[in-house]
């Protein structure tokens, strides 16, 4: 928030935001998380967001709670990749597909994670497919791992732009 600039009031107490919990590749999407943070601040808005003290949720989170705004993370009990089937008929679905490979191309998605998703134009070969699937994990943090990061034992970022 500006110096010298007065705090507008919206007509939200809160918002629910949803980002990547990955930084992506191009500096845009860390400067436009951390101006949404601000934003929120100067409307005094608070922030209910995944959790996560890393990528863009930690920018967003970190510049909401260093403005002064309350920050709530909602983080599920368990974290369980699982295949996701998609019944792709006449390319239903192709530009779902799309958006997300864009994603991973982009680095809000990791390649494994892409993998979760199965397609298939026909329902014998979707699950053929789902039965033949094999999660590849690409790591996993341990519960120590994010403890410490809840403690602010991580990466830090510069949100005073």
């Amino acid at each position: 928030m500006e110096v010298g600039s007065e705090m507008r009031q919206s007509r939200f107490k809160s918002i629910c935001v949803f980002c990547g919990s990955s930084q992506g590749k191009k500096s845009s999407y860390q400067d436009s998380a951390i101006e949404l943070g601000k934003e929120l601040v100067a409307r005094n808005i608070d922030l209910v967001y995944g959790g996560g003290s890393i990528g863009l949720m930690g920018l967003v989170s970190q510049a909401v709670h260093d403005g002064g705004r309350h920050v709530i993370g909602v983080i599920p009990k368990t974290l369980m990749p699982r295949e996701v089937g998609l019944l792709n008929v006449d390319g239903y679905y192709n530009s779902l597909l799309s958006f997300i490979d864009k994603a991973v191309e982009e680095g809000f998605i990791s390649p494994s994670a892409r993998q979760i998703i199965v397609s298939a134009p026909t329902p014998k070969e979707l699950v053929k497919k789902l039965e033949e699937y094999v999660p590849c994990h690409e790591r996993v943090a341990s519960k120590s791992s994010w403890e410490m990061g809840q403690l602010g034992y991580s990466q830090t970022y510069d949100i005073s732009r």
